[in-house]
């Protein structure tokens, strides 16, 4: 277990999305986005392909500069040099010949961005140990990355990220690919995170199921346009409709939440979104 940070972070918020609008090209992406995140919330940020969420990631890592706007993280503006950040991507191809062995990506985390060799000591190592041990994978600490189970590497990508102690980590679609149980344990784990270091959590992720039992908040994203609040909130009829702007059912099976989309309507591309008459879980 790591260290919790001292109790005054308890109710900070670590990451403020104030008023975020994106346009390229003469299209917009994002519309006016706002929602908060706490010391120690998981927020799901829950949408389908083209509702915006690379997007608003790039702006969060001040990678996509925002037409109007600010992103405050601790209370001031992002910027790139930062590293109140941790980030782990959708993708990273882990060779199976690579020669690098889980705690060498994790130590990766405190001194990748350096030029040269990195400085070994017993303190580095011990927080790169500190580290695996928090996410659960000192048992193959020493296995080659690439030889890993999706699960597993994903383990070592989170402690990759929170090696360098950031307020706030971002994880693109970190369940896809994963099969039910890591599905869960991944879950678990990234709540317990939260909980622990007092780190704020943003997740991106299509379904919002496999993190209702963790989630504190969640943010729907809907072509560019978002809502944000509790599940119980947020997961509603009348709310996803006027978000959508068009007919939308929610309905609640065996502790799920389906999103069911109404026939299409005249072109529109969050109806488009939920398809023809379709199921969608979204």
């Amino acid at each position: 277990m790591i260290p919790r940070p001292p109790s005054g972070d308890a109710d900070q918020e670590i990451l403020g999305i104030d008023g975020i609008s994106v346009t390229l090209s003469g299209r917009q992406i994002l519309d006016d986005i706002r929602f908060s995140i706490q010391a120690g919330e998981l927020t799901g940020l829950i949408g389908s392909n083209g509702a915006g969420k690379t997007t608003l990631f790039r702006v969060i890592l001040a990678l996509q500069t925002a037409t109007t706007g600010r992103v405050l993280v601790a209370g001031k503006p992002r910027t790139r040099r930062s590293r109140l950040v941790g980030y782990v991507p959708q993708k990273i191809l882990l060779d199976p010949d690579v020669p690098m062995r889980a705690r060498d990506v994790v130590a990766l985390g405190l001194d990748g961005h350096r030029l040269g060799m990195p400085l070994r000591s017993a303190a580095r190592r011990r927080l790169v140990d500190e580290m695996l041990d928090a996410v659960g994978a000192r048992g193959f600490a020493d296995a080659r990355v690439g030889h890993l189970s999706g699960g597993e590497q994903q383990r070592v990508l989170i402690a990759h990220a929170l090696v360098s102690r950031p307020k706030l980590l971002l994880l693109d679609e970190p369940l896809a690919n994963l099969d039910l149980r890591s599905e869960q344990e991944v879950v678990e784990l990234l709540a317990r995170i939260a909980s622990e270091q007092r780190i704020a959590v943003l997740i991106s992720a299509h379904d919002m199921n496999p993190l209702l039992p963790v989630m504190d908040r969640i943010v729907y994203l809907a072509d560019g346009r978002a809502v944000s609040g509790t599940v119980d909130e947020v997961a509603r009829s009348e709310v996803l409709t006027d978000l959508y702007r068009h007919p939308v059912d929610v309905l609640r099976i065996h502790d799920r939440i389906l999103v069911v989309g109404g026939p299409r309507a005249t072109a529109s591309s969050s109806a488009e979104q939920l398809a023809d008459s379709e199921v969608r879980i979204l």
